[in-house]
């Protein structure tokens, strides 16, 4: 299984805890993978970065690796005692293709066939963009932004990064599958984008993975964006 944490830390020592974080994740027991992440403004993957909000990707053993985690971990009790706010949801692979650091994180975890949910879905991107290509890979950034948030069935995105401006990610929260399909391959201008990566070899390596999110706690924005579907 995996999860995903988000948190904004109420000052701009954020990039301190990252630093120390580093180690003490690395002695994680039951801890496959993970990446801690700076984000963008708002829903954005653009060039502003937010200073005080922060996340981390993780792929775990199983949950009761987490719950430890999240029980007796320094850095999980750093996110309780000093975010402004926090939210986390545990997820379960669907579907999974591409490459993290030279393999795919979560290749063992989605290898089983699973059937479409009926619920929410959450959505995971990130690509090592080369660097000839950097300019075209930011000229497209905002129109698909501005697609995304007026886009139906999205409940919540955030733009992230593991190094700055070329290894970059999001995340995204979404009512169902349907809506999903409808923004990846019925919008003019996410297909166009797209069709340019491909043809013109934008990136070196990327991921896409889709997951059901459950057991979600916190909030994100002030709400817990999977919510209002459960209700």
């Amino acid at each position: 299984m995996a999860s995903f944490h988000l948190i904004r830390y109420a000052g701009l020592d954020a990039m301190r805890h990252m630093a120390f974080d580093r180690p003490v994740l690395r002695g994680t027991g039951g801890l496959r993978f993970w990446r801690l992440l700076g984000t963008g403004k708002g829903r954005s993957m653009s060039l502003g970065a937010d200073l005080r909000r922060w996340a981390m990707f993780a792929v775990w053993d199983g949950e009761p690796a987490l719950e430890r985690f999240l029980e007796r971990s320094p850095v999980a009790a750093r996110w309780r005692e000093d975010s402004a706010e926090a939210w986390h949801v545990r997820l379960a692979p669907l579907c999974s293709r591409g490459g993290w650091g030279g393999a795919d994180p979560l290749a063992a975890a989605a290898a089983a066939p699973r059937a479409a949910p009926s619920g929410p879905v959450a959505v995971l991107t990130r690509a090592s963009i080369r660097p000839r290509r950097l300019v075209r890979f930011y000229r497209s950034v905002p129109d698909v932004d501005r697609l995304l948030r007026r886009q139906d069935g999205c409940l919540a995105s955030v733009g992230a990064g593991e190094w700055p401006l070329a290894r970059q990610a999001t995340f995204s929260l979404w009512e169902g599958a349907p809506a999903v399909e409808r923004f990846a391959y019925r919008t003019s201008a996410h297909r166009e984008v797209i069709g340019r990566v491909r043809r013109e070899g934008w990136y070196s390596e990327e991921l896409f993975a889709r997951f059901v999110p459950f057991g979600s706690q916190g909030t994100w924005d002030g709400h817990d964006p999977l919510r209002p579907v459960r209700a």
